[in-house]
C-alpha cells in the first residue's frame, strides 16, 4: 500500500529546512528513506541551485534519476517537480541573500586550467566566501539564541572532533575556555570517551563537529551524550548528517571548495561569530576571566614583543 503523502506541502524555504530536520529526528510523522533524506537535506541547504537547475541536472549531481525528485516531491505533499522546485525559486527571487551564491555558483563552473598561483588564492578566497554566505542564509535566529545561552550558562562544555576537526575542536575550546571556566577537549587526557562522558553531568554541553564523510565515533559521541542527559551542540554540513537527530541545535556549514580536502574557513567564521555571542552573553564575567588571563600572561613573561 503507498504511503500517503504530506496533506499541505511546505510554502517557504524556511518551512523545507524544518521539515528536513524533522524527518532526520523522526519527528515529522512520516518517513524518507536514508537516500531520499540525503536528496531532500541537500536540496534545501543549497536553494540557489535547487531553484535554477533543471531536474536532470540535479538528478545527476545526486547520482540518482529524475523520477525519485519527483516522488520526493509528492511525497512532500506537491503536485510534482516543478511544484516543489518552485518554493525554491520564490526563495531566491524574493531574498537578495542569495545574490552572492549565484554568483559564486557561476564562478565555481568556470574552468580553472591554467590558473596562476595568485589566483588560486583568489579562487579559494571567494568559493570560501560563498561558503560563509551560504550558512548565512541558513541561521535561525532561536538556535543561535539557544545556544549562545547554554554555552555561556553551562556547568561544563566539553568539545569533540577528530581528524581535520580536532583543530576547529581546540580552535573553540581555547577561545571559550578565554571567557568562562571548565572548558575543555571531550577526551583531553585521552583516557577515552566513554570515561569522559561518564565524568559530565546531566545538562553539561558537548559540542560536535564533523561533515561528511562524517567520522563515526563523532557521530557515536553525539548519540550517547544525548542519552546521558547532556545537551548536544552540532557543528555540521547537512540536515541529513548522523549529528543532527541528538542534537538540541544543529548549525549547517557548506564546504564545497577547490580545497583537496573539506575547507574549514567558513567552519571558523562561524565559530568566531558564536563565541562572540557568548561573550556578548556573559557580560562583565567574560571581561572578567579575559583581565584574569592578561594579569597571568603578564606575570609568566609568556609573549614577545
Amino acid at each position: 500500500m503507498p504511503e500517503e503523502a504530506v496533506a499541505e506541502p511546505p510554502r517557504t524555504i524556511e518551512d523545507l529546512r524544518a521539515l528536513a530536520l524533522s524527518v532526520g529526528r523522526d519527528e515529522a510523522g512520516f518517513s524518507l528513506g536514508a537516500k531520499a533524506h540525503d536528496v531532500f537535506a541537500k536540496l534545501v541547504e543549497a536553494p540557489e541551485q535547487s531553484a535554477v537547475r533543471s531536474i536532470s541536472e540535479l538528478a545527476d549531481q545526486f547520482g540518482i534519476n529524475p523520477s525519485t525528485l519527483t516522488r520526493l516531491a509528492k511525497r512532500l505533499g506537491f503536485e510534482g517537480f516543478s511544484d516543489f522546485q518552485a518554493v525554491f525559486r520564490k526563495a531566491i527571487a524574493d531574498d537578495q541573500q542569495y545574490f552572492y551564491s549565484r554568483q559564486a555558483g557561476r564562478l565555481m563552473a568556470a574552468p580553472s586550467a591554467g590558473t596562476t598561483e595568485v589566483e588560486a588564492f583568489t579562487q579559494l578566497a571567494r568559493e570560501t566566501a560563498a561558503n560563509v554566505d551560504g550558512f548565512l542564509g541558513q541561521l535561525d535566529r532561536a538556535a543561535l539564541q539557544g545556544a549562545t545561552r547554554l554555552l555561556a550558562t553551562a556547568h561544563r562544555v566539553r568539545v569533540h572532533g577528530v581528524r581535520q576537526f580536532h583543530s576547529l575542536a581546540s580552535f573553540l575550546t581555547y577561545c571559550l575556555g578565554m571567557v568562562r571556566s571548565d572548558v575543555a577537549l571531550l577526551d583531553a587526557p585521552r583516557l577515552g570517551v566513554a570515561e569522559a562522558l561518564s565524568q559530565l553531568d546531566p545538562d553539561d554541553v558537548v559540542i560536535v563537529a564533523s561533515c561528511a564523510p562524517y567520522t563515526r565515533s563523532v557521530a557515536e559521541v553525539a548519540r550517547v551524550a544525548a542519552s546521558n542527559g547532556q545537551t548536544v551542540i552540532a557543528i555540521t554540513d547537512s540536515r541529513s548528517s548522523p549529528l543532527v537527530p541528538p542534537a538540541a541545535h544543529a548549525f549547517f556549514i557548506p564546504h564545497a571548495s577547490s580545497f583537496y580536502s573539506n575547507s574549514m574557513g567558513a567552519y571558523v567564521v562561524f565559530c568566531e561569530a558564536l563565541l562572540n555571542l557568548v561573550a556578548r552573553e556573559l557580560g562583565d564575567k567574560a571581561l572578567n576571566s579575559l583581565a584574569g588571563r592578561e594579569r597571568l600572561i603578564a606575570e609568566m613573561n609568556i609573549e614577545v614583543g
